[in-house]
């Protein structure tokens, strides 16, 4: 049988009930490969071998019971039953780390389960281990963790985007056929697209947030990580549906047809027929580049040459999406992250014997310059004769954001087609030494958080060789539709030369002597430093 590693989720779901392969198995080849090559990639944190091998032998002895009972029984499992998945390192895990990328939550193991973990355990998923992030999700790179960068199994030299960077690389190394992110200005749709896999971020309260470590409450949301619309779509059903413990939680019912998009691509492309595709010319900023507009463009082309129905529409408070969010995002973050304080959890500095010293110097060492940087915005922006000037008139441009998008729902589209994110994935430490820069990478997704609303991005090609994603952004609830359409434009694209391709730069990952990305890193920077100095690089 050909490599493990290289089945999608449902390939791996028809086997295992068949009998034909077991989940022991399946985990192994993707231990092996994460084990082997992470220290060329840095995707995972930890991973839990002897956890993860207990649960396939788990999966196993249910798979063989519903084997031995009968189709009813077989039918009743979940598809995800004994297939790996990676988590986030911001998602519970009973008696396992969550540092959310950071050094003030080094040593806190968690005491519970996330409802996301819950039902993943319950729906007999296995999980393979914790992945890289940007610290407490926020940043565009996954440079900014406390535990190092993560490279983009593409090109190592490249970041593979963030904050759910380690996630993305993971699915698109091959080390899990799944993984959860989170997405709270494109967290999971941006790297998604800089890694060339498929990233979903549902409706806001789609996803319970119980037990996931907050950055933005009001913005952050769970979705899954795939290689393609079918895997994603059984993921999001396994993890979605209202939980009375998150107030955020909407009480709607989560659709059974995520478990049957079309498996033949006929079927798949003729959902594209009389499809009404909007195509907002604000996405395509300034300083986007032309191989990634054309991508999508020919992307848009080949869904209206499929029967759809594009027309120009306009979103004319775009261009405040990114003001707006960084005013609302890290005044939330300014709260949320009050409570780490060196006293309850995780890491503490005590060394001045004064509760107060200690308290700064704790949050001083702990947290990294980006989640500085957002606490003092999000401060400044809440306190007292700043609240009305910044955070309230923020909210406002918020609304007026959303009113663009349902104007575009009320005049009858089905969905948004626009870029992911307005680059292909650019060198390590490239941005770092400039934050807007940095910030403007999520310049696309960042309205769809503001409003609430569905996205996802999907492969659309390749541009000098690196990925570039499509970006599908849906009506509230939309999800279904969504990842038809999606599935769609896969049956449409499915023997385009480019989908054959894997990520140039994984082959590297194989041999020990390949550089970490934070040794990459250093060397870049080093370089720069050295010709900005009139020195040889």
């Amino acid at each position: 049988m050909a490599d493990l590693t290289r089945l999608h989720a449902h390939e791996m779901s028809r086997l295992l009930r068949a009998g034909e392969i077991s989940s022991r198995a399946l985990i192994e080849a993707h231990l092996a490969a994460a084990e082997r090559q992470n220290h060329a990639l840095n995707a995972w944190l930890v991973i839990y071998r002897a956890d993860a091998l207990a649960g396939a032998d788990v999966a196993d002895r249910r798979l063989a019971e519903a084997r031995r009972t009968g189709p009813a029984a077989l039918a009743a499992l979940h598809p995800l039953c004994g297939v790996p998945v990676g988590l986030k390192d911001l998602v519970s895990v009973k008696g396992g780390q969550a540092t959310a990328g950071s050094k003030i939550l080094a040593g806190y193991i968690a005491p519970f389960d996330s409802t996301v973990t819950a039902r993943l355990r319950a729906a007999g998923a296995v999980i393979l281990g914790k992945t890289n992030m940007d610290e407490f999700a926020m940043g565009s790179s996954t440079e900014h963790s406390a535990y190092g960068p993560t490279a983009n199994p593409w090109d190592l030299t490249r970041v593979p985007g963030g904050s759910s960077g380690g996630s993305a690389a993971a699915v698109a190394a091959f080390h899990t056929p799944l993984a959860i992110g989170t997405d709270t200005g494109g967290s999971v749709r941006q790297p998604a697209s800089m890694c060339g896999i498929v990233g979903l971020r549902p409706t806001y309260g789609r996803v319970s947030r119980f037990g996931i470590v907050a950055f933005a409450s009001s913005l952050d949301q769970i979705g899954p990580f795939a290689r393609d619309s079918r895997d994603a779509a059984t993921l999001l059903h396994a993890v979605s549906g209202h939980d009375r413990r998150d107030a955020t939680s909407a009480p709607i019912p989560v659709p059974p047809e995520l478990l049957s998009l079309p498996a033949t691509d006929d079927e798949a492309a003729a959902y594209l027929r009389g499809r009404r595709l909007a195509l907002p010319t604000e996405y395509f900023v300034e300083g986007m580049e032309p191989g990634v507009a054309a991508r999508v463009g020919e992307a848009v082309a080949a869904m209206e040459a499929a029967g759809a129905k594009v027309e120009e529409v306009s979103l004319p408070h775009t261009d405040y999406g990114l003001a707006t969010y960084y005013i609302i995002a890290p005044a939330e973050c300014s709260s949320n992250l009050a409570r780490y304080d060196g006293v309850k959890y995780g890491f503490a500095d005590r060394s001045s014997g004064e509760f107060i010293a200690d308290y700064l110097r704790t949050r001083g060492a702990g947290f990294g310059p980006e989640v500085k940087r957002r606490i003092m915005l999000g401060t400044y922006a809440l306190s007292a004769g700043y609240y009305d000037a910044y955070y309230l008139k923020a909210q406002k441009v918020r609304t007026l954001i959303k009113a663009d998008f349902d104007a575009v729902w009320a005049a009858g589209f089905d969905a948004i087609c626009a870029p992911t994110s307005p680059t292909v994935a650019f060198p390590l430490g490239a941005r770092t030494e400039d934050p807007v820069a940095m910030y403007l990478s999520d310049a696309c997704t960042l309205p769809a958080n503001m409003a609430g609303l569905p996205g996802m991005s999907i492969p659309a090609g390749l541009s000098d060789g690196l990925p570039v994603g499509l970006q599908v952004i849906g009506a509230p609830w939309s999800e279904l539709s969504m990842l038809r359409l999606a599935r769609a434009y896969e049956a449409i694209t499915a023997r385009a030369t480019w989908r054959a391709i894997e990520p140039a730069d994984l082959h590297l990952t194989d041999d020990p002597t390949t550089p970490s990305p934070a040794e990459r890193k250093t060397r870049r920077m080093q370089g720069a430093s050295a010709k900005g100095s009139g020195g040889q690089a």
